[in-house]
Formats: C-alpha cells, structure tokens, sequence
C-alpha cells in the first residue's frame, strides 16, 4: 500500500514561513480537495445507490471512525435529526466512545473487535449499511468493523485517503480520497479531513433527498429548535402556499413542521 497521508509535506521549513506564506499554502493545498472528491464521485455514486436501495426497507447508515474520522462521522450523523427530521437513521460510531469527540483515548483504535461490539448495541441486520472511515485506510477498529459487518450481511463502504488500503479492500464499496501529502506532514485533520466531510455531506444529504426529505431545495422537515429555524420555516409555508407571514408563522405553531403544515392546508384540515 502506498501510504501518501504519511509523506513528507512538499512545503519545507514551515516555522519560518511568514504567516501570509502559511495561509496561502494551506489554502493552496485545500484547492486540491475538490479534484480528489471529483474523481472518486462513480465510487460515492454506486455506494449511494445502494444504501437508498436498504434505506428504503427501513435500513440504517453506521459510521465507523477514530480521531478525526471518527468525530467527522458523528458529527454528519448528529446533524441528520435537526435538518431533516430523522432519528436513528445515520448513527456515528466513534473508537474510544462520547469521550473521545473531546478527549484522546489511548488505544482505543488499535482494538479490532471493538467497532463490532458498538455495532451490536443497535442490533444491526441486513438492511444495514456500515461505512467505515479512515485517512490511512489501516485503523483497526474501522477495518475490523468493516470486516465483521461485511460477514454478518451488511453493505459495507470505506472512505480513505490511500490507495489500495486494507480498508479498501475490506469493504464492498471502497471510496479513494486522494489528496496527497498534507501541508503539515501526516496531520491528516487537514486536506484528509475536509475530504471526508465533503464525502459525507453528499452521501447523507443526497440519502435524505432521495428518501422524501426535501421538498424542492428546502428542508421541509427540519426541526423547529430556535427562532431562526422557525423564521426560515414560516417563510417556507407563506411563499409554498402563497400566505401571510402571520398566518404561516400560526401554522407552523400549530403543525410543528413545514411539511406538516403544508400538507394541512392543502387536504383542507
């Protein structure tokens, strides 16, 4: 395996960069990011397909990561429910469980058997999808989840930064995020990270869209949580009905949701 997330950065010297120089190279190397998700999107494609494909039999989408992976994937699936007003449908696993989202827990990603044992608290089947995520592609909490899961019947995908890495070949659908060396080397938080995130933001937001989460471009099933999300929502039934912002804003209070609410209206309840 060629292991590019571990050479050396192409920048030398880096304590004496000016701070302009600094910005500048890591802006410089995040523009590389963008060409990396492009050539991997007929591997986000197929592996999408497929989870809508469990999605829609009442499956769900499990994240497997460690460090930075793993808080990436808690962090899309923690967004689901509020965006979209879906819960326990995206769940992020993360080595080391809740405290390693601020703390590090030593060892945690060397243990093999352990993404299985967290899997198993959820009780998964086989309308399951399991995406292990991992810079290296070589963490063995991710590989041995992937493993495991792909044995137990569950679709399997993994996210990496190397090619032909063991989590590459673990798993049924394999994504390659190529992105290179990083500006400072190995710190795979960097053009890694944001790699991942992108990925994920398309694999979670286009699942939603295609299973019935969003009306037009707009997230009609979004939960009411704070003043600005119910201003956005009541702006969302006066221009989709054609009404008042006072009268939007009392059928939103009255339905709880945007799509709720238009649906009322229109059956006329």
């Amino acid at each position: 395996m060629n292991n590019i997330t571990e050479s050396p950065s192409p920048f030398r010297n880096l304590e004496q960069m000016s701070l302009h120089d600094i910005l500048e190279g890591i802006n410089r190397e995040d523009a590389r990011v963008h060409e990396a998700v492009g050539r991997a999107l007929p591997q986000i494609e197929s592996l999408v397909e497929h989870i809508c494909e469990r999605a829609l039999l009442g499956g769900r989408l499990f994240y497997l990561g460690a460090g930075t992976s793993g808080r990436l994937g808690v962090l899309d699936a923690s967004e689901i429910p509020p965006t979209f007003g879906l819960s326990g449908i995206v769940v992020g696993l993360i080595a080391g469980g809740d405290r390693a989202l601020r703390h590090a827990v030593e060892a945690a990603e060397d243990d093999a058997e352990a993404a299985w044992r967290d899997l198993e608290a959820f009780d998964p089947n086989e309308t399951d999808t399991v995406i292990g995520i991992a810079a290296s592609g070589t963490t063995p909490y991710v590989v041995g989840g992937v493993v495991q899961a792909g044995a137990k019947g569950l679709l399997t995908g993994g996210i990496a930064c190397n090619p032909g890495s063991p989590l590459a070949q673990a798993a049924q659908f394999p994504i390659e995020l190529l992105t290179g060396p990083e500006f400072v080397t190995g710190s795979t938080r960097l053009k890694a990270g944001t790699a991942q995130k992108m990925t994920l933001n398309m694999i979670s937001t286009s699942l939603m869209i295609k299973m019935g989460r969003v009306k037009d471009n707009r997230m009609v099933n979004m939960q009411i949580s704070n003043r600005k999300l119910f201003n956005r929502g009541a702006r969302m039934i006066a221009d989709e009905l054609l009404l008042p912002s006072d009268r939007a804003a009392e059928l939103l209070l009255q339905y709880g949701s945007v799509r709720a609410a238009v649906e009322a209206v229109r059956a006329g309840r």
